[in-house]
């Protein structure tokens, strides 16, 4: 009996919970999540727009240090083996 209760309040449930979401109330709710207001000055959305591009900027600074850093590593290793296994003659 309680199964078919819970079935029965669930299924009430879901076209209640359609209205709401598609409801104002439901949008904007959904917008403040979003971290998006639809009346915000267009000032406000261009230093959103400025700090999305600095952060994308600052992530691709990162993948190329990251890449010089290993080529760095690289020549080094590449400089310093032929000393360890060539050791000069003595004479």
């Amino acid at each position: 009996m309680w199964l078919l209760a819970v079935i029965l309040i669930v299924a009430l449930l879901i076209p209640v919970v359609a209205i709401l979401v598609d409801s104002p109330l439901g949008k904007s709710v959904a917008r403040r999540m979003e971290g998006r207001v639809e009346g915000a000055p267009p000032e406000l959305r261009e230093v959103q727009r400025k700090v999305e591009v600095l952060e994308s900027e600052v992530e691709e600074l990162n993948r190329s240090i990251t890449g010089m850093r290993d080529e760095l590593q690289f020549v080094q290793r590449l400089l310093e083996d032929p000393r360890r296994k060539n050791p000069s003659p003595p004479v």
